[in-house]
């Protein structure tokens, strides 16, 4: 895990050195234990690479790394869970390895088998391999965009990093703000991350399941993987449904827990965390393969006293069942204003509420010598998580918009207006022009894939939440803000195997009998507590937003809105903006509705002045 980042001159002229370490500067945070750079031999082409230490976390490790014929030359940042496996194939071919780490593997993965590597890996990841015999430059991510890579492209240059701010940062492209994205992040946070567009104009994201190439100064992109053409055959019985789900999902935190450094996991109490906590437990038991970690039993578990979504007693009651001693980061009223100005900067972009919590507690790992969680993520969008009873309005709304916008593109345009129309009769649309300037829907990754026939609403809902809206955008923020204090985040619940083998099931094996998540439900049986396994109750993981709106963060959103950012009054209709602020705050009435409608349009100034 790390982060990458390269520069091409594409007239021929070199990169100076100074423009690509202050590019590989500005993700130092993501690898704090090294740096390296790398020049072709016309130096026309440099590449840059801040190192964390997981896998083989000595030398051998280092990068940029060439292969051992020097032809090609890899940065890369993620993990190969299943390197073992191919690093015995390759060896069987005759490749000959100098280190224990996985990137070595990509490296002989890229000489034996070209782009056929890409099927191959089971993991996370985003790479860039240059061939210095043909001077081409070979770029991808994985399946579902677990790991970021951003890029922009001009006539005279080419340059990639593994965040945004880096690239608007460098002062190597033009850092304009893209108004249509904006305007689109303001009617629908989840409505951008799926896209290739980001921000800023010149800024574009290669998309989870695609590759690039960039070839004589020309850059193609196609995509190489569609989950929907991977679905396996679904066992006949329930029972021997649950039971597949049970080994795949046993394997997939199996082969995360390989490391050469500590690992832990943060523990929420809910299902999806305690999943995973147990079952690191449970892999102990049946005993340990070669290259994991024994340095696992690490929880931590952010605590918030007096606020509805505290979770504490259950993720005790997790902690007790898999035999490890949690850590507890209690965040109260105090916590609203810390380091505010930084996590809304690691944040690196826009969303429906301030992620204080999820931020400090990867700071609790880091402070403890942890630099590898294994969480739950994905499993909600997996296996329809949002469904809950008491579950936020804005997510029953949510689930009602992506059933219609999952028919086609006229629906997609209708839930905008409907949505629209919603808001603005609530008195939360502010976006100048009203619904005649309507800002359109961006294509999203997957959105017309064609799917199976058999298909129900919630399988439908389920692959575009996954592929194209809701979970992208989580990613985003779990990376950016995990890599803010150099931690690495292993999802489970995300393995490939596990992901296909799921979207296969019928939807009677997601939701049944009242509950969500049936299949792995189901499958952790004796392996969780029961009364965790069982539970109906859906907590997010937030920082209590309405309470600190109500409390101390009132006075920092005044001083916002009193800021004067014309690229803000441009897009937004500030006057009803603050007065919408204002009757909230004044009446103490902050809701978690009210602050997933404004929150971002709070996010979008501070971010906008950011960058004025």
């Amino acid at each position: 895990m790390c982060g990458i980042a390269g520069i091409v001159n594409l007239g021929g002229n070199a990169v100076e050195p100074a423009d690509i370490s202050r590019l590989t500067a500005l993700i130092a945070h993501r690898g704090p234990f090294g740096e390296g750079t790398w020049f072709s031999a016309d130096r026309s082409l440099a590449f840059g690479h801040r190192r964390l230490a997981i896998i083989d976390p000595g030398e051998g490790g280092y990068q940029p790394m060439l292969s051992a014929d020097g032809r090609h030359v890899i940065v890369f940042n993620g993990e190969i869970y299943n390197f073992l496996e191919l690093r015995r194939e390759l060896e069987a071919q005759g490749a000959v390895f100098r280190s224990q780490s996985d990137t070595e593997v990509i490296l002989a993965a890229w000489q034996a088998w070209g782009e056929d590597m890409l099927p191959r890996f089971n993991g996370m990841w985003a790479l860039a391999i240059f061939d210095t015999s043909t001077r081409e430059l070979f770029l991808a991510r994985d399946r579902f965009g677990i790991k970021p890579l951003l890029y922009a492209a001009s006539p005279e240059r080419f340059i990639f990093a593994s965040e945004q701010r880096a690239l608007v940062r460098s002062g190597l492209i033009d850092a304009s703000v893209d108004v249509e994205v904006a305007r689109r992040l303001l009617l629908d946070a989840f409505g951008i991350e799926g896209s290739e567009r980001t921000l800023f104009r010149q800024v574009r994201r290669l998309q989870g399941g695609h590759c690039m190439w960039l070839r004589q100064g020309k850059v193609s992109v196609k995509r190489w993987w569609r989950t929907v053409d991977h679905l396996p055959p679904v066992p006949a019985t329930e029972a021997e449904r649950v039971a597949r789900f049970r080994e795949l999902f046993q394997d997939a935190v199996a082969l995360r827990m390989r490391s050469d450094v500590p690992i832990g996991t943060c523990l929420s109490g809910g299902f999806d965390s305690s999943a995973v906590i147990c079952a690191m437990a449970a892999h102990e038991k049946e005993g340990m393969g070669p290259r994991d970690s024994t340095a696992w039993r690490h929880a931590f578990v952010a605590t918030f006293p007096g606020a509805l979504n505290d979770e504490r007693p259950m993720a005790e009651e997790a902690a007790v069942w898999a035999n490890v001693a949690p850590t507890f980061l209690e965040i109260g009223q105090a916590d609203a204003l810390t380091d505010l100005d930084q996590i809304l900067d690691d944040l690196d972009d826009v969303y429906i509420a301030l992620p204080s919590a999820i931020w400090l507690l990867y700071r609790q790992l880091t402070q403890n010598n942890v630099t590898v969680s294994l969480d739950g993520h994905g499993a909600d969008e997996l296996m329809g998580g949002y469904l809950q009873e008491g579950q936020a309005r804005a997510f029953q709304i949510r689930n009602a918009a992506e059933d219609l916008a999952s028919r086609s593109k006229l629906a997609r345009r209708c839930v905008d207006v409907l949505r629209a129309l919603s808001l603005k009769r609530k008195g939360v649309y502010f976006l100048r022009g009203g619904l005649r300037n309507l800002p359109a829907p961006l294509p999203l990754i997957a959105e017309d894939d064609v799917l199976p026939r058999e298909w129900g609403g919630l399988n439908k809902r389920l692959y575009r939440m996954f592929h194209s809206t809701v979970l992208p955008t989580i990613l985003r923020n779990f990376d950016r803000l995990s890599m803010a204090h150099g931690v690495e985040v292993r999802m489970p619940f995300m393995d490939w195997r596990l992901v296909t083998y799921t979207m296969a099931l019928p939807e009677s094996s997601k939701s049944s009998d009242g509950y969500t998540k049936a299949v792995a439900r189901r499958a952790m049986a004796n392996l969780m507590p029961e009364s965790i396994r069982t539970a109906r109750r859906k907590v997010g993981f937030n920082s209590p937003m309405p309470e600190w709106l109500n409390g101390p963060l009132a006075g920092w959103t005044a001083d916002l809105l009193d800021r004067n950012v014309p690229a803000f009054a441009e897009l937004v209709d500030e006057a009803g903006l603050r007065a919408a602020v204002s009757r909230l705050t004044a009446t103490k009435s902050w809701d978690w509705e009210s602050v997933g409608r404004i929150w971002p349009y709070l996010n979008m100034k501070w971010m906008l002045a950011r960058y004025a």
